[in-house]
């Protein structure tokens, strides 16, 4: 009798995981993603010599970047992170990718043409972008917070940082939060040169597609 008892009990234990484990998973999968301010109108020309707004990216998760094609130091990495993101959404129509050029005077749309083919940029929503520089540098500075600017002591004559953003469908801003100590903190960006936070960028643009 007591052994038919731990049998009952064992049974109801596993028909409980049976049924709580996938809501639990769910949960965690579908946690909710900081939203911060919304991207500014911008108004720049892509690869193909097309006019690309805010109005192109509407109803897509997208991810953008600041770089410059004759970079020589953190721009390989980057692109090779773009890459892996691009590779994992390759062919979802509600997912998009844009490159902003911050060296727009070089990077002329047949430079960010080749530029693109050459690395593999084959994302029919991925868009190198370049326009006035004025334009360009407050879209990053006052627009993002991420600083790029010229500097002749650095290498390639400019300085940019190597953080990703993540847009949602409505033009915010999303980022995770990370546990420092005993306080979450939200990351507001993602660091294109960390294999780990290029993982958790992945992740969230999957939450972001499901909203």
């Amino acid at each position: 009798m007591k052994k038919n008892s731990y049998i009952i009990v064992a049974l109801v234990i596993l028909l409980f995981g049976i049924w709580a484990l996938p809501k639990i998973a769910n949960k965690v999968n579908t946690k909710e993603l900081v939203q911060f301010e919304k991207v500014p109108d911008f108004s720049f020309i892509d690869q193909n010599q097309k006019e690309i707004t805010n109005k192109d990216y509407e109803n897509k998760v997208y991810v953008l970047e600041f770089f410059f094609t004759s970079c020589p130091t953190i721009c390989p990495k980057m692109n090779a992170s773009m890459l892996k993101i691009q590779n994992e959404y390759y062919g979802n129509p509600a997912f998009g990718m844009a490159s902003v050029s911050i060296d727009p005077k070089r990077d002329t749309p047949e430079v960010l043409k080749a530029y693109a083919i050459k690395h593999g940029a084959t994302l029919k929503n991925w868009h190198f972008l370049t326009g006035e520089k004025e334009a360009i540098y407050q879209f990053s500075n006052q627009g993002f917070k991420l600083y790029a600017g010229e500097n002749k002591e650095a290498e390639g004559g400019f300085e940019h940082s190597g953080l990703f953003a993540l847009i949602d469908k409505n033009g915010f801003l999303r980022s995770r939060t990370t546990k420092l100590g005993d306080t979450e903190n939200p990351i507001k960006f993602y660091d294109g040169l960390d294999a780990e936070q290029v993982q958790w960028l992945k992740e969230d643009i999957a939450i972001l597609l499901k909203e």
